[in-house]
């Protein structure tokens, strides 16, 4: 019984033994076993990655332009000027002669108020102020005839100075009559609301019947003068020399408003520095800066965050690189340069300002190389690359003329002819391989003819 078991457990080990190797050598067949890469286990090898594997990469030559120097920063949209549009007077609303949103100009009437009071205190202030008119011009006749009593000693000179006094006592009435009527007038105008700004209107607070009171705090409606409108956004302290440099030289200094997401194409406006406030935050260290936008498309809303863009300088013939080529390592920033033998090395670089998708490089890297700008993750320093035909047609194209002069000869020559007689038959189309097969070598097809006659004698 023991032996019948350690016969059976013997041929299932072969059995799993067999089909074990039999996977193996299959899968190995059809590429599903990961094979060691060629050259692994000889030690570390030459520089790269050790396999003598091609690493197709993308690359872009550094160039030089004019990069211009922007200062960033988060602005906020500020109009120029914000009323709270209120009643002067106390009254109910009779007409609302506006609409929600609508631009004003300065003078157009928003709202009228019930004016009848106001009219009627008006009359009665004109009625009092004609009386007291003529009790004047009285007073001033009775004036002239006691001079001339006076002149005849025919009365006291103390009846004159009385009368005097009451002169001027009416004038004095007449004017307080006259303040009085320009007060009814005046609360008379009161009585229609007019834009004091020229604007646009916000939401409507009141409407028609509402009574209204001069010390109300809600007011009828808010305007805000939107064209033109100011951003007004911060730096940091460090960057205050330069701005202040340039506007004591009396530049006009270009500034951006932009959307969310910084794209040039969706500017949301464009304008220039109006002025720098005249102290630092010491909490933040910031300094706060205006800026004006004519804002005639009306993109730019007041209390609208935006991103600004101040142009502080132009950089002209900088070297540039995409701004994807950069790496950091734990030197700092650096880029993979592609030599002409098609291998890559490590540059260090230092980098300056960036505009764009592009960085200005001032040291490391020289206008016309190659620089990696996809793919670098697998690259380390001697490693092959292959680079797409467009990239070997532009590395190419500053070459030696007379190289290519032989490379076209050599070409022109037997490569063309080896070419295609290397080429494989199932690369090649009948109607190229027809005229191939028509125009060989007559002796060559007669001695065929021959050989193949004399065999069909021996074989007889």
């Amino acid at each position: 019984m023991k032996r019948r078991l350690v016969w059976v457990l013997a041929v299932l080990t072969g059995l799993i033994g067999g089909g074990a190797v039999y996977y193996y050598y299959n899968a190995a067949a059809t590429g599903d076993v990961a094979r060691p890469a060629e050259g692994a286990g000889r030690g570390f090898g030459k520089k790269g990655d050790g396999s003598g594997r091609v690493t197709p990469v993308v690359a872009q030559p550094a160039k030089k332009i004019d990069v211009k120097v922007y200062l960033t920063s988060l602005g906020t949209v500020t109009p120029v000027r914000t009323v709270t549009v209120r009643s002067r007077v106390d009254g109910q609303i009779m007409r609302v002669l506006f609409r929600e949103g609508q631009l004003v100009r300065q003078g157009d009437v928003l709202v009228e108020i019930d004016s009848r009071s106001f009219q009627a205190q008006l009359t009665q202030v004109e009625g009092q102020m004609a009386r007291d008119n003529a009790l004047l011009a009285n007073a001033r006749i009775d004036l002239e005839r006691y001079r001339t009593l006076l002149a005849q000693d025919s009365i006291a000179k103390q009846q004159l100075d009385t009368q005097e006094a009451l002169v001027r006592q009416y004038e004095g009435t007449v004017k307080i009559d006259q303040g009085q009527l320009d007060n009814a007038r005046l609360q008379l105008t009161y009585s229609r609301v007019t834009a004091p700004i020229p604007g646009r209107l916000g939401l409507r607070q009141v409407d028609e019947g509402n009574v209204v009171r001069a010390g109300d705090t809600t007011g009828l409606v808010v305007i805000t003068q939107q064209q033109p409108i100011t951003v007004v956004f911060t730096l940091p302290q460090d960057n205050l020399p330069v701005v202040m440099k340039r506007v004591q030289s009396g530049e006009r200094i270009p500034v951006e408003a932009l959307d969310r997401d910084q794209n040039q194409k969706n500017q949301l406006g464009a304008g220039v520095l109006l002025t720098v406030d005249n102290q630092i935050d010491t909490t933040t260290g910031t300094v706060r800066l205006k800026a004006q936008f004519p804002n005639d498309d009306g993109r730019l809303f007041p209390n609208q965050f935006v991103n600004v863009r101040m142009l502080i300088d132009v950089r002209r013939d900088a070297t540039t690189v995409p701004s994807a080529a950069l790496q950091r390592g734990a030197r700092g920033m650096f880029v993979y340069v592609v030599k002409e033998d098609r291998t890559v090395t490590l540059r260090e670089v230092k980098t300056g300002p960036t505009e764009a998708d592009a960085t200005v490089i001032e040291s490391g890297v020289e206008p016309g190389e190659l620089i990696v700008v996809d793919g670098m993750d697998r690259l380390r320093e001697g490693a092959k690359v292959d680079l797409p035909s467009a990239e070997k047609g532009a590395a190419r194209k500053g070459g030696d003329g007379e190289r290519k002069k032989g490379g076209g000869n050599r070409r022109k020559g037997g490569e063309t002819d080896g070419a295609k007689a290397a080429e494989p038959a199932a690369e090649r189309s009948p109607a190229e391989a027809e005229p191939a097969r028509q125009s060989g070598d007559p002796e060559r097809q007669k001695g065929g003819g021959n050989r193949r006659k004399g065999g069909d004698k021996a074989a007889e």
